[in-house]
């Protein structure tokens, strides 16, 4: 059957099919609820008409349809700002204000707009690498030292915004400025100090530095960026150099290994020196004081002496000698007295007669008889003493 023909679609015999819908009765429903949509149905004669709309009932659906609309964008100007976020409110492109957290409303557009700009979340900017320390990138990394050392860092930039309008309107690609504000401080910082103090002792102050000379930058600027931290992720030689650089780190070792140990020999000899020095001087010193005060006190009393014999020259005469006797008598065990007037030679055991009268005491009142017979010694020696007395007085002048 063919399109054109005319009983295509509809139902032989009033019978049901399985056809397409008659397209010409589909027009005539959508005709019918159009009218009834803008007017009324009038009947007449031999077919439906439909009847033109009054003024009233449409400017009436015309209201409300552009009530609709009227609300539906001024609902439109709704929106929300999360905590520790803020909105930017633009008026035809231009700044207007800055919102806090909350629910807002502007001017629908295109009147006004908004950004939405988080001031919470951290950002990270990665320089001389990507992802990973082994992905480097070498034209970002490879910096010149001082010492005219070529060293390959990778470091972390980790910053927060500060300012939401300065961050969207005073630069185009404010990503892209921290990332050049970085290297190029990181360069500056490098390049004033030595390849040793890179690599070792000096790395945190270097990151420090480097971030303080980020800020100012930045600052200048005006991006509305906070650098919060940077991150020395990797700093070596390049890996040309590698072996060479391994052994000369290792030579320094050794070096600061034999220092350490030459100055703990050192912290162990001089102060034993030092202390021996300082024990002879204080030794020397006290030898000097000793000598010194005893030819003091033999001077005066020499003078003492001096002066009583000029008074008494006798009985000063007799007073030395005795002394002198005395003294020379407590130094010595054993005593040879010759007399002058015999040819008698006495001999007196002072240590015999010590220990003999040292037992006597041990042993009580009892024990001292059996020393009585060495006491006639003692007498004869004082006797033939006094008889030398006036021998050797009559001899001196």
């Amino acid at each position: 059957m063919s399109l054109n023909d005319p009983q295509w679609g509809k139902r032989p015999g009033g019978g049901g099919g399985d056809g397409p819908p008659d397209l010409e009765e589909m027009w005539r429903n959508f005709n019918q609820k159009l009218g009834g949509l803008f007017g009324r149905n009038r009947r007449g004669g031999g077919g439906p008409s439909i009847e033109p709309p009054s003024f009233k009932q449409m400017g009436g659906g015309i209201g409300l349809l552009a009530g609709l609309i009227l609300l539906l964008w001024l609902a439109s100007g709704f929106y929300i700002v999360v905590e520790g976020q803020r909105g930017v409110v633009l008026t035809f492109g231009k700044f207007s204000e800055v919102t806090n957290a909350g629910l807002r409303w502007r001017l629908p557009f295109p009147v006004q707009s908004h950004e939405i700009v988080d001031l919470s979340g951290v950002r990270t900017v990665e320089i001389g690498y990507r992802n990973n320390v082994k992905t480097r990138v070498l034209r970002e990394s490879l910096m010149l030292t001082d010492d005219e050392n070529i060293i390959d860092i990778q470091f972390a930039v980790q910053y927060i915004l500060k300012d939401p309008m300065e961050y969207l309107f005073n630069n185009r690609r404010p990503e892209d400025t921290v990332m050049q504000a970085a290297e190029t401080a990181f360069r500056e910082i490098v390049g004033k100090s030595k390849m040793d103090f890179v690599l070792y002792e000096g790395r945190e102050q270097i990151a420090v530095d480097s971030q303080k000379a980020m800020q100012d930058l930045l600052d200048r600027y005006k991006t509305g960026v906070l650098i919060s931290k940077v991150t020395m992720q990797n700093a070596q030689p390049p890996e040309q150099v590698q072996a060479a650089f391994d052994d000369a780190v290792r030579a320094k070792q050794d070096l600061e290994r034999q220092r350490n140990e030459g100055q703990a020999y050192y912290n162990d000899v001089v102060p034993k020196a030092r202390g021996t020095a300082a024990r002879l001087f204080e030794e020397a010193n006290g030898y000097n004081q000793r000598v010194v005060a005893n030819s003091e006190g033999e001077a005066s009393r020499f003078g003492l002496i001096l002066s009583e014999y000029q008074k008494a020259p006798a009985v000063m005469r007799e007073r030395l000698y005795l002394e002198t006797v005395q003294q020379i008598l407590s130094s010595t065990s054993k005593i040879m007295v010759d007399a002058k007037a015999g040819t008698n030679l006495l001999y007196l055991p002072l240590d015999k007669i010590m220990q003999m009268s040292g037992a006597a005491t041990l042993q009580g009142p009892a024990a001292a008889a059996p020393v009585q017979p060495s006491e006639a010694a003692p007498a004869s020696g004082a006797r033939s003493r006094d008889t030398l007395r006036p021998r050797e007085r009559e001899g001196r002048p």
